[in-house]
């Protein structure tokens, strides 16, 4: 068995500059993998310029219930919208939780991922969810699953290999997490990777952190390292704190340090796509 490793961009099409950005790490850098935010206006002409401009980028879908709009309307999901009719942020999320329905959940996502399907005309490699919302319960994990299960696909593993993945999500869920979420995984037969990186964020963002990553990798397996590259502007910077930190990613991910410690370990950078063959 080799060494295989999918470096996913998250957030592709949170907006056309961010979505550039993360194309680029694909031609460029190491990216092979993106998880779509289905629910800005600028998705569908944003993956189809990566069908068209990097054809082999495998694309999942970013499901989404702290940013932005839902696709669904607001009267069916009312547990999951703001009074003006938006997502909550995270942090709002977080203060909500007990409230929410897992069934408007799961409609908004299957909403999201069958937007994906119509514009792409194929299924996602994967799923995963932004600021981790799937994984905060058990229900809305199960229904992370289900939809999984239903289009075919794999999604990211839960447990990082690093602390930095469970900061910030809410402390008195942390313990039941590790619990059920590899319980459930194996129940329903889910594809995923033998182990996620998450440290590679924000100010641990650099070709330090990077190289560390890759050179303690096992020798056989396949593993994901989350990233978030892109490319920022007003309007970026207006609605996240996280807008030129993308930038500093980008140019880690293309960098000659990493491409050389991959060649060294003779890494197999590859996508989603190549869990295919550990599908039930």
């Amino acid at each position: 068995m080799s060494l295989q490793l999918i470096v996913n961009a998250d957030d592709y099409a949170r907006s056309a500059n961010v979505s550039r950005g993360i194309r680029e790490a694909y031609r460029r850098g190491v990216v092979r993998s993106t998880s779509c935010m289905m629910n800005f206006p600028n998705a569908e002409a944003d993956i189809l310029l990566a069908q068209q401009e990097t054809p082999e980028l495998g694309m999942g879908v970013h499901l989404v219930l702290t940013s932005g709009y839902p696709l669904t309307s607001p009267k069916k999901t009312p547990t999951l919208v703001t009074e003006a009719f938006g997502f909550p942020n995270a942090e709002q999320f977080r203060q909500r939780l007990a409230s929410i329905e897992t069934a408007e959940a799961k409609q908004e996502w299957r909403a999201q991922i069958e937007k994906f399907v119509r514009i792409t005309g194929q299924m996602p490699t994967h799923l995963d969810s932004h600021h981790h919302t799937s994984y905060y319960t058990k229900e809305l994990f199960t229904a992370m699953l289900e939809l999984a299960q239903e289009f075919g696909c794999a999604i990211r593993q839960v447990n990082a290999q690093d602390s930095n993945f469970l900061r910030g999500l809410p402390i008195e869920v942390e313990g039941d997490i590790q619990e059920f979420a590899p319980r459930l995984i194996e129940q329903f037969g889910i594809p995923t990777v033998d182990a996620f990186f998450a440290s590679f964020y924000d100010t641990h963002a650099t070709v330090d952190e990077l190289t560390d990553i890759l050179a303690g990798l096992p020798e056989n397996g396949i593993f994901e390292l989350m990233s978030h590259p892109g490319y920022s502007d007003a309007a970026l910077e207006a609605t996240t704190i996280y807008n030129r930190q993308r930038e500093n990613e980008l140019a880690v991910l293309t960098s000659g340090e990493v491409w050389a410690k991959i060649a060294a370990r003779q890494i197999e950078l590859v996508s989603y796509a190549a869990l295919g063959g550990k599908r039930p």
